[in-house]
């Protein structure tokens, strides 16, 4: 048996040929779609990028007990189970995470490894004399830090790719493509092909942003804003068409693979994988990107194709659940080993054949932030009902974040707690989290979603029966997983009559006649100005707002009183405080 995955980032399935979008240029996905069988109902589970890898290791969901993290010294990995069991294990990817502190012992894993360089600010080119950047958010200072130290370095490295063939999208193609060449005829190997594209920021060819009609490259730096949406029509039709351009290089990149299938006649002895690790907001829901607002399924529900050569089924559809961490357990048996015990995902391979499910919810979430179930027919989010972080906790014996150690400060009040099921018997550090997200995650709510009746989530249901059993389903999943004790009663899983739906903690008295968009909002914005001492303009929103205000009337004051370096530091903040349906 040999396998590929070929996998990419941030892809959204909603704009795909292949599941019924003609808004962007997606020939390659659709005959993907013809060659393989593409699953419907295929969900993430830990959020985002690393936590997502951590699951594609070990098959287990990792954002109950931690946020953003490294393998741990008692995670299985599925790769390394493969390289143990004689098959030949091959990374290829641009995915700058890996080679930072909190991604680092993940490509080790593998036989052998090519990392290409240059994709969302990796540390590549040393230029000593930096290009300025405007940037300005209501982020804590480390993420706006990290996010300026990011695209400076962006700037720097793509005066090195000015030609197609030098872009880090089509360099890690090509050597995917060489080790096929390489070892096509050879049997028992894994190779994870694994682009960031088309994740920010959008680095896209002048020749793929002519097909959207754009002539001008420089109309837009190509990193999305992570909040409200505030922007034009217009413009927000140029940041999609910016995405569409890269997600339409992007199904070049899956012709460029299939053409290898054809060419070696890989269909007969060769499992094939493509998919992503979650998807990304174009203003759908009002908001850009992920992190901030609740997990719609433009960002939760994700393209899979699968193609198996012992079961055909080529141009069919599935509509079994599935999830990410469904992927180790199938790739295991793909090449006739057991999972190991601690794996919580199933083979896909039953529901490959004949559509049998596999599994009766899928669970997915951020740490500390809502934790969501789905049965594939309505999605449940559970809210925590707390506002702030204290009394949550991160479990490690890995102790790193996105891109730095955990200092001695964050250490210092960590305890060793015992063994999990999982850790094979050892003990864990248990470290108070530390997580913009979380601080606020309370804000949107319990909700709940039919699919089959508003697939596109715009309104919350009230069915109680199907919210009740639901929450059932995540107490049973978070039982199975060891979900450590404090998380029940931080979601109010540990009290019988705990509401189901429309949590509001903190109703501010004095604007209780608002609209709940406009009053969040319009709190949000005082708070801003009396942090920063502009009295005057406070009195004078004070003045001038009333019940009858919405949300037009908020982004007006903003954008009419407020200095513009603060509008894009107001609009996030405010972002965080609405909540929105």
């Amino acid at each position: 048996m040999k396998a590929i995955m070929l996998m990419f980032d941030s892809l959204n399935k909603h704009l795909l040929s292949a599941y019924g979008s003609d808004r962007a240029i997606t020939p390659n996905f659709q005959r993907l779609k013809e060659r393989t069988v593409r699953f419907d109902n295929f969900y993430v589970g830990s959020m985002p990028c690393m936590p997502a890898r951590r699951e594609l290791h070990t098959g287990r969901y990792n954002f109950l007990h931690r946020g953003w993290s490294p393998l741990e010294p008692f995670d299985d990995s599925m790769p390394e189970i493969l390289k143990k069991h004689g098959v030949h294990t091959h990374l290829v990817t641009d995915h700058k995470h890996y080679w930072r502190d909190g991604g680092a012992t993940y490509h080790s894993r593998y036989s052998t490894h090519e990392f290409v360089r240059g994709q969302e600010g990796d540390a590549w080119k040393g230029v000593v004399e930096k290009p300025h950047y405007d940037y300005e958010s209501g982020e804590p200072e480390e993420i706006k830090q990290r996010r300026i130290t990011s695209r400076v370095q962006h700037q720097i490295n793509v005066q090195y790719m000015q030609d197609e063939e030098d872009h880090h999208l089509v360099r890690t193609i090509n050597h995917g493509l060489d080790f096929i060449d390489t070892n096509h005829a050879s049997d028992n190997w894994f190779l994870q092909l694994e682009c960031f594209d088309p994740h920010e920021p959008f680095f896209v060819p002048e020749k793929y942003l002519k097909m959207y009609g754009i002539e001008d490259p420089s109309q837009f730096d190509g990193w999305p804003p992570y909040y409200f949406v505030t922007e034009s029509d217009e413009r927000k039709s140029l940041i999609q068409k910016y995405y569409m351009a890269l997600l339409t290089m992007v199904d070049a990149a899956v012709g460029r693979v299939l053409d290898h299938m054809d060419r070696y006649d890989l269909w007969k002895d060769t499992m094939l994988i493509v998919n992503t690790d979650h998807g990304f907001l174009l203003g759908e829901h009002e908001w850009w990107g992920k992190n901030i607002m609740p997990l719609y399924n433009e960002v939760a529900n994700i393209p899979f194709f699968m193609w198996h050569p012992a079961y055909g089924c080529a141009g069919e559809s599935r509509q079994a659940l599935a999830q990410t961490i469904d992927i180790p357990a199938t790739l295991l048996d793909g090449f006739g080993l057991q999972k190991p015990a601690d794996m919580q995902g199933v083979s896909l391979l039953p529901a490959l054949r004949d559509d049998t499910p596999v599994r009766e919810y899928a669970l997915f979430g951020y740490h500390g932030c809502h934790i969501n179930i789905t049965d594939g027919r309505y999605v449940y989010m559970r809210s925590p009902i707390v506002q702030e972080i204290e009394g949550l906790y991160e479990y490690t014996l890995m102790p790193t974040r996105i891109n730095r150690r955990f200092t001695p400060a964050e250490l210092q009040n960590a305890t060793l707690r015992p063994a999990f099921t999982f850790t094979k018997g050892c003990p864990v550090l248990k470290v108070p989290a530390e997580s913009v997200m979380t601080r606020h995650a309370d804000r949107f709510g319990h909700r709940l979603y039919d699919l089959e009746c508003d697939p596109r989530q715009r309104t919350q249901s009230r069915d109680e029966p199907a919210a009740r059993r639901l929450c059932q389903g995540i107490v049973a999943l978070m039982q199975d997983s060891d979900a450590p004790e404090e998380l029940y009663p931080r979601y109010g899983l540990d009290e019988a009559q705990s509401p189901l739906f429309g949590h509001d903690p903190h109703l501010l008295p004095e604007l209780a006649d608002y609209a709940p968009r406009v009053r969040y909002g319009l709190a949000a914005l005082l708070q801003h100005l009396e942090t920063t001492e502009q009295a005057a303009l406070a009195e004078h929103l004070t003045s001038a707002c009333h019940p009858g205000w919405n949300e037009e009337n908020l982004w007006a004051f903003v954008q009419n009183a407020l200095p513009e370096e603060q509008q894009q530091s107001v609009y996030y903040k405010m972002a965080l405080e609405m909540r929105l349906d």
